[in-house]
């Protein structure tokens, strides 16, 4: 299912969603810029690779000096993609459902609250793929995150979805909270799949998904979020 656009209306520019997007577009272009040597140099440098959090744990006398580019990865892993594909569908996902979720935050606390929830995303998937040296980039652990406040802000919103059935296509207005709650299903169902792959596979990043979805939904809850929708004129 891809979603196209959500039934929310918003009292607000989402001044930090659009340059959240335009960040990503700007690094994807800079690494189509990029010799394929030179790209691979920039993820294994700017990508998270979970390894190299396991070397800073041992005593070693290089430890201290990979200490902040190790730490950094976290958050310039964020702002890299593998491809089109990648970078199309992560923006498609953040400019649905961001715009809305930076309207009831306030665009300073969206910001923060993006990053955290990227930062937990890298967390997590370290934690489901301890000692893997595959280099993990994407928005999609952030993404997950905003989706995640989206469900619980807004779970009667309905969201215009175009819908695969063989080689037909369907367009249908579905629940957010079905919607999203399928999506969290397949992810979830993916990553006890994951769980005795060993911890060097690549491909998708689903526990970062997992992880950023729940670390978004308890911080709308914790935080006291949830609050009413603005009231509209007739």
């Amino acid at each position: 299912m891809i979603p196209l656009k959500s039934d929310n209306p918003l009292a607000s520019f989402p001044i930090v969603n659009i340059l959240l997007i335009a960040a990503n577009l700007m690094a994807f272009f800079y690494e189509l810029s990029l010799s394929p040597r030179a790209g691979n140099r920039l993820v294994y440098e700017f990508g998270l690779i979970p390894a190299r959090f396991g070397m800073l744990i041992a005593p070693t006398r290089h430890a201290h000096a990979a200490l902040i580019p190790t730490v950094l990865s976290l958050l310039t892993c964020m702002f890299l993609h593998a491809g089109w594909l990648h970078i199309l569908g992560n923006m498609l996902f953040l400019w649905v459902f961001g715009g809305s979720v930076e309207d009831r935050m306030g665009h300073f606390a969206y910001l923060i609250f993006y990053l955290f929830c990227g930062l937990g995303a890298g967390v997590a998937h370290m934690a489901f793929n301890w000692g893997s040296t595959v280099p993990t980039i994407g928005a999609s652990g952030a993404i997950s995150g905003v989706m995640g406040a989206y469900i619980v802000l807004f779970p009667r919103s309905r969201i215009l979805t175009l819908v695969p059935l063989l080689i037909l296509f369907f367009f249908w207005r579905i629940p957010a909270v079905l919607m999203l709650g399928y999506w969290f299903v397949i992810q979830f169902l993916s990553g006890l799949n994951a769980l005795g792959g060993g911890g060097d596979q690549g491909g998708v990043a689903v526990w970062a998904h997992i992880g950023g979805f729940v670390l978004g939904a308890i911080l709308v809850l914790t935080l006291g979020l949830r609050r009413p929708t603005r009231a509209r004129a007739a």
